[in-house]
């Protein structure tokens, strides 16, 4: 570093350390941290907007919780009554309505109120104060810290101690301070909150999902593609726009966008009513997955709706890829591609049979022409997109909490794929005469997706940024989708399922070898010993005998059909990760069925953990990427001590 900057630096450092003494102490606070165990991470991968699984089994830390309780009560609690409290602590308020109807009384409340202090006291443990006081609720921060630090072995503390829980019983707080206790068990069982990606579509709803993330304390999320629709769509984009619209009318959704956010569909159920009358739209009747009491479309509206939009959507489609020929997937613009007198298309070569030819608003000698009512409803669309304000809330924290790849504690983490040739380089793209691949091209990838929200839209660049949000969703080359074709058109209008095939990216095959997955860790810059690759987007076929652990432990894949849409391919209902300062535990978990019935049944889901990997030595926070943050930061305040000292700069007593 040059003398003068490094100077500049250390001055800047005695503001905050005004005397040796003050650099020495913290010296020790920080060493003192890195001594501590690492703290437990959680990974969710492919949410699919299935809200009440993923709360109940961030709530329950995928068991973590119940295995705590299981170490810390064995001796004082039977098997049912630590379920009992499990429960308890992931469902604190409708829990304790039912204690409340049996009968809760003050004794009661005191034993619960004991109990949880001594497991957030556990599993605080691992943590500084400092950090398990920025953990702690506004409300009842005081009387928690002073509980969790008590030493009640004192005659004299174990009185304060007892007086504090009797004040909060006696002012009718018991309920409210035993729910807080439950927030706060949650909180300190993860650290860090690890989302790869797809949050959004299928489900009922992302929306809730958001709103849980933005309230948690430490969060990231890797996109995935339908992240990218949907931040595209709220971009601008008209041809993710309407893809949103289409899977969620898809999936009986609709009610996602016109209450969750607020999106206005009147103008397009008017248009699907009177262009569709008389067609049943039976190819187009939505995919109803589990009883969805808040949507009051009516199913036959909603599949006229579903068509209008699909409709739509293929024409925008066709319209970016003209624009676009760079995108070297002129072969999908199907629309152009359909004999109207022989009711066929044309699909790579081949004539395939319609299975629907009734499109009103297609005029066979330019059929990627939208009609003047199309064009209006597209602009009205867009344009209640673009004022959703609980949509651009949540878009903007996709936004800021997240990234096309994140390098964590050795470990890599991206949605969908790094995209490779069959000869294992790594695929090329060539955008704006520049070419891209591996590492570059997803850091480039984050600047384009960036650019085609934050631009200005007077800026003549934005178009072209905005454009290429439709391609990151399903292009040959997007590393979030993977695939060489998207095959959305085949499977509404042609039966022959060959028309419809997608290769996956021989990143997937090549993954499975050790020698490319060095190459991808490398490519990184992460060691190839210890490091693993961690993604989803491809649902692990669990009941066919697929293992989500690959290449020897280096890759894991933790899709496990989270989606209830997937369920029947992977015959479990999704994977999560955690990895504590013990090693890697991967979980599969059973269908959830509801929270109602899990409080009812005082039931978990039912779970079986795998491990991956387990550690000699328990790991430290000075092992982890903070703990190397934590020696540098060491290394500087001794180059500030042996300043004071040399008299390099003078100290402020």
């Amino acid at each position: 570093m040059d003398k003068n900057l490094d100077k500049k630096y250390l001055k800047l450092l005695a503001e905050k350390y005004p005397s040796a003494a003050a650099a020495k102490s913290e010296i020790i606070n920080l060493t003192a941290i890195m001594s501590l165990p690492k703290g437990t991470e959680y990974f969710f991968s492919d949410i699919h907007g299935e809200y009440e699984a993923f709360l109940n089994l961030l709530r329950s830390a995928s068991g973590t919780i119940m295995d705590k309780i299981r170490i810390y009560f064995s001796d004082s609690m039977t098997a049912e009554e630590q379920e009992n409290f499990a429960h308890l602590i992931y469902f604190p308020e409708e829990t304790l309505k039912l204690y409340q109807a049996q009968g809760l009384d003050n004794e009661k409340q005191k034993i619960l109120i004991f109990r949880l202090i001594r497991l957030c006291k556990e599993l605080s443990s691992k943590y500084t104060r400092s950090k398990v006081r920025k953990k702690l609720p506004a409300d009842y921060g005081y009387a928690i810290e002073e509980l969790l630090n008590v030493d009640t072995d004192e005659m004299d503390k174990k009185r304060y101690y007892d007086e504090i829980i009797n004040s909060i019983i006696d002012s009718t707080s018991g309920s409210d301070f035993i729910t807080h206790l439950c927030i706060l068990a949650q909180r300190l069982a993860v650290d860090k909150l690890h989302i790869i990606g797809d949050i959004f579509d299928r489900g009922p709803y992302p929306n809730l999902i958001m709103d849980t993330l933005m309230s948690h304390h430490s969060v990231d999320i890797q996109w995935g593609n339908h992240d990218i629709s949907w931040m595209g769509a709220a971009a601008g984009n008209q041809a993710l726009i309407c893809n949103v619209i289409r899977i969620s009318a898809k999936y009986g959704n609709l009610n996602l966008l016109e209450d969750g956010y607020g999106i206005n569909l009147r103008p397009l159920s008017m248009f699907a009513a009177r262009i569709y009358k008389d067609d049943p739209c039976e190819r187009f009747m939505p995919k109803i997955l589990d009883e969805n009491i808040y949507d009051a479309v009516d199913p036959g509206l909603a599949a006229k709706m579903h068509k209008a939009i699909t409709v739509i959507q293929f024409k925008v489609e066709g319209q970016i890829t003209k624009r676009h020929p760079d995108y070297q997937i002129n072969d999908r613009i199907h629309l152009e591609h359909i004999n109207f007198e022989k009711e066929t298309v044309n699909i790579h070569g081949k004539d395939y049979k319609m299975l629907d030819m009734n499109f009103p608003t297609i005029d066979p000698q330019d059929p990627l022409k939208l009609t003047k009512e199309e064009q209006e409803l597209i602009n009205s669309l867009a344009l209640s997109f673009r004022h959703s304000e609980t949509l651009h809330r949540h878009i903007r924290f996709v936004y800021s909490h997240g990234a096309m790849y994140k390098r964590c504690n050795s470990n890599l983490l991206y949605h969908g794929c790094i995209p490779m040739k069959e000869d294992g380089t790594f695929e090329e793209l060539k955008l704006k005469g520049i070419i891209y691949s591996g590492k570059r091209l997803l850091d480039y990838l984050e600047d384009v997706v960036k650019m085609a929200y934050f631009l200005p839209d007077d800026d003549p660049t934005k178009d072209w940024y905005r454009d290429f949000m439709w391609y990151l969703w399903c292009g040959p080359k997007s590393p979030v989708y993977g695939k060489d074709n998207m095959a959305t058109f085949e499977n509404y209008f042609v039966a022959d399922k060959a028309a419809a095939k997608e290769n996956m990216n021989p990143y997937y095959k090549l993954s499975e070898k050790e020698e490319f997955c060095n190459k991808i860790l490398k490519e990184f810059g992460l060691p190839v010993e210890g490091s693993h690759i961690i993604n989803g987007h491809v649902p692990v076929k669990r009941k066919d005998g697929e293992n989500p652990v690959k290449c020897g432990g280096k890759v894991l894949v933790i899709d496990g059909g989270f989606s209830k849409a997937y369920q029947k391919e992977t015959g479990i209902a999704g994977y999560t990760l955690i990895f504590n300062s013990y090693g890697l535990l991967l979980v599969a978990h059973e269908p959830f069925e509801s929270t109602e019935s899990a409080i009812a049944k005082e039931k978990d889901i039912h779970s079986e953990t795998m491990i991956v990997k387990r550690v000699r030595e328990r790991l430290l926070v000075g092992d982890t990427d903070i703990g190397e943050e934590l020696k540098r930061q060491v290394k500087d305040l001794e180059r500030l001590l042996v300043a004071y000292r040399n008299g390099e700069l003078r100290e402020k007593r």
